[in-house]
């Protein structure tokens, strides 16, 4: 099964506190952020990010996200593993699915995507990804 997902999520929850600050060096802050997806990914997850912010407010992040949802009506979850900048108040990351994470319908799943939350809160989440399940 190949297949191209295109979903929106909304924030339900933000958690986030430094875990390293020190004077004239980046602030780094852990956040915990859960989200509800909707679109051709239907369904919840949960995503820890490591920041490291800059002086001029941009960060850079990486997470790791338990999706949990249906996708062409399969229902499991999967990890996605993201890389990312905040810059001019837009988020953007690239996703790859870690191998092996996949459960239920969604079990042999792998891809990759990227998101992006612009400025004037539209946030998309793409995904393309090839499952061994056929």
């Amino acid at each position: 099964m190949t297949t191209e997902a295109k979903a929106t999520f909304t924030v339900e929850s933000w958690d986030e506190a430094p875990w390293d600050e020190q004077a004239a060096l980046p602030k780094l802050t852990r956040a915990t952020v859960e989200k509800s997806l909707s679109g051709d990914l239907e369904g919840t997850s949960t995503t820890v990010w490591l920041m490291s912010y800059g002086a001029d407010g941009s960060a850079d992040f990486v997470g790791i996200e338990r999706v949990k949802c249906t996708v062409g009506g399969r229902a499991g979850s999967f990890v996605l593993q993201h890389i990312g900048r905040f810059d001019d108040g837009a988020a953007r990351a690239s996703l790859v699915v870690i191998p092996g994470s996949g459960t239920g319908d969604l079990s042999g799943l792998s891809g990759e995507g990227s998101f992006v939350a612009d400025p004037n809160g539209s946030i998309t989440l793409e995904l393309s990804f090839v499952s061994s399940k056929g």
